[in-house]
């Protein structure tokens, strides 16, 4: 039996995500910093993690925006194949919902059309980047990441050698937030794709990032590397905004798929410490 599904009630959907994510830090990213104040050693970054724990404690209280960064509105939608959306298209539905979220909400819109050219604002932070998924039953998830510049703008992908192995990944990984100093606003929540093509890579990185702060991933074999690259990237000191410190990273999640024989394609996406994610079940 198919479920019907208004594209008004996506689009009221995405907006209120957009006004949410922006001004509320989800409980387990400000549990992983206030543990973080717990075993960092520097007091400049014990600082600075005080900081950033009462600008979101501000943020809540006054609904102000947790950064005056906005972001790109990401989303990621799942539709059930039982699920039919009526009354109009679902990307323009998001889009709307973005437009109306980060306009109600005052949200600062940072999207310029003709990105190697005229670079003019939109005005309404759309269009949003969209990933949909055809998944099972009848139901439709809807991800939302305001996803900031900063960090963005350090994603690296590489495609290595197969025989480069998982040593690789973990010099890669370490290199590209060493690369990235403070300009992603650390402490960080990494997102790592290995395997798949280039766009499948930084696709899983990016959607890794929705994961709660402290999961692992079900496979033991990641998982395990998952806890060797925080561990790696933590001994880096970089720590809170580089002023050094032992609370470089809150957390780094990876996906894989399979991939072709002659390759290893390794991406990392950033993610700032206002690690800014909402989830709608429609």
């Amino acid at each position: 039996m198919v479920r019907e599904i208004e594209a008004s009630e996506i689009t009221e959907a995405v907006a209120r995500l957009a006004v949410e994510a922006t001004h509320f830090l989800p409980d387990d990213v400000k549990n992983a910093i206030r543990d973080a104040k717990q075993t960092e050693r520097s007091p400049l970054a014990i600082q600075i993690i005080d900081e950033i724990l009462e600008n979101a404690e501000v943020a809540r209280q006054r609904m102000l925006p947790l950064c005056q960064d906005t972001g790109t509105a990401v989303v990621h939608i799942e539709v059930g194949q039982d699920v039919h959306i009526d009354g109009g298209y679902l990307i323009d539905a998001i889009n709307e919902g973005i437009r109306k979220g980060y306009g109600e909400g005052f949200l600062r819109k940072s999207i310029a059309a003709q990105p190697f050219s005229a670079r003019k604002n939109t005005g309404d932070n759309t269009p949003g980047v969209i990933h949909t998924e055809i998944v099972p039953g009848d139901k439709v998830r809807i991800l939302f990441m305001p996803k900031g510049g900063g960090c963005e703008n350090m994603s690296r992908y590489q495609n290595f050698l197969p025989g480069s192995g998982k040593s690789a990944v973990v010099d890669f990984v370490c290199e590209t937030v060493d690369l990235s100093g403070g300009n992603p606003c650390p402490p960080l929540v990494i997102g790592v794709g290995i395997g798949g093509t280039a766009e499948k890579a930084m696709t899983m990185a990016k959607h890794s990032l929705f994961r709660k702060i402290g999961s692992r991933h079900q496979d033991g074999e990641v998982a395990q590397l998952e806890d060797e690259l925080l561990e790696a990237v933590n001994a880096l000191g970089v720590g809170p905004q580089a002023v050094g410190g032992s609370t470089t990273a809150l957390d780094v999640f990876v996906e894989t798929y399979p991939t072709h024989i002659t390759a290893l394609p390794v991406a990392v996406n950033i993610q700032c410490h206002s690690a800014r994610t909402k989830e709608a079940i429609l």
